[in-house]
């Protein structure tokens, strides 16, 4: 009896119940539903690990890890043709666990990633209604030399500021299309709070120009109603005002890229109070594509309080990944924190979100596979 890959078979399994969901449709089913995904794990090591109650460090850290460089996620998008240029759209996506086969990397929910459906066009843009992600997240990717790596990257300084604004649910969005070089975006969350507009609402554009291998980009997020006692329950609905702008420029296998990123968010301290959190962070940093089968990619970021020099931190990681096949790579990553004041600057996301004061050094390996 012939065996089929996993994916393989999965991936037959949906098509046929979109099938059935959707009567006289099933061809289309078939011919534009594609499923997706990626699974990380790491094994990360710190010489120092952070204590939530005391402040200071556990000792030293040995974890297994899931999304040691990328998130793990798995999900379903596709497309239909309606005629004169226009097409229908729709992604569902979901992060998950390789640790505990559980939910990661989403606002908690299945498909909690991104959950959307909108209407787009070559000429016109496009518009998308639903949980989707942020202008302002997908600004300070493009401005990432490591891209997004969950060991050491902008997405560690972004998650530990805060994580509003990340998956943006109730949103309506448009994304023009590339005019001279000039691509806009802009999203609108509705705060769903029945008898107050404002309450959870939440706003966040960009502006980028292409111009050969340069790229410029530049977005603003302000997720500041979310103070309101109603939806200010979870890590993802703080109050949260953030600024950022980047730079690239891609030449042969090098794409050198550098940001400045303003974070405005309500720190939470040792003992427990709430103070007035605001970051300015500088990051510079390059990938390098060393031959098609490996890739190098260093970052440094530096973070102060504009209002308290006492609080800075520094945080710098070098990353190298070998790819065994087309969907499947290793990956091995050094990096150190350094936390002065009240900066809590951590290396992994996942496993060591938080550092302590003073200098932290850590390292993972890992393996990514993508289908």
């Amino acid at each position: 009896m012939k065996k089929y890959p996993i994916a393989y078979v999965i991936k037959k399994k949906i098509l046929i119940i979109f099938g059935m969901l959707l009567p006289g449709s099933a061809a289309w089913a078939q011919g534009s539903v594609t499923l997706y995904g990626r699974v990380d794990a790491g094994l990360v090591f710190t010489n120092k690990s952070f204590n939530e109650t005391t402040g200071q460090s556990a000792g030293k850290q040995v974890e297994l890890v899931n999304s040691g460089s990328q998130p793990s996620v798995f999900g379903l998008r596709g497309q239909e043709d309606l005629g004169g240029g226009l097409k229908a759209n729709f992604k569902l996506e979901s992060g998950i666990s390789l640790a505990n086969g559980g939910f990661d990397n989403t606002d908690g929910n299945f498909f909690g990633r991104q959950a959307w459906v909108g209407l787009s066009s070559n000429n016109l843009g496009e518009v998308r209604v639903g949980l989707q992600l942020s202008p302002f997240e997908l600004a300070l990717y493009d401005s990432d030399p490591r891209s997004f790596d969950q060991f050491a990257s902008a997405i560690n300084i972004y998650s530990n500021n805060t994580f509003s604004g990340a998956f943006v649910s109730n949103a309506v969005s448009y994304t023009s299309p590339k005019i001279a070089g000039l691509t806009a975006s802009v999203i609108y969350s509705l705060g769903g709070v029945p008898g107050n507009f404002a309450a959870g609402r939440q706003y966040s554009a960009s502006l980028r120009y292409d111009y050969g291998g340069l790229t410029v980009n530049a977005a603003i997020d302000d997720v500041s109603q979310s103070s309101d006692a109603v939806v200010n329950n979870t890590f993802f609905d703080t109050p949260f005002e953030g600024r950022t702008v980047g730079v690239g420029y891609r030449f042969a296998n090098v794409n050198v890229k550098a940001s400045f990123t303003n974070y405005k968010a309500p720190r939470q301290d040792i003992d427990g109070t709430t103070s007035g959190g605001d970051n300015n962070v500088w990051n510079i940093g390059f990938d390098y594509h060393v031959s098609p089968t490996i890739d190098i990619n260093p970052g440094i970021w530096i973070i102060r309080d504009p209002h308290d020099s006492g609080n800075h931190a520094l945080m710098a990681a070098l990353g190298a990944t070998y790819s065994l096949a087309r969907t499947t790579s290793l990956y091995a990553e050094v990096g150190i924190a350094n936390n002065h004041g009240k900066e809590v600057i951590g290396l992994e996301r996942d496993g060591a979100q938080e550092g302590v004061e003073g200098n932290t050094l850590g390292a993972t390996i890992g393996i990514t596979h993508t289908f």
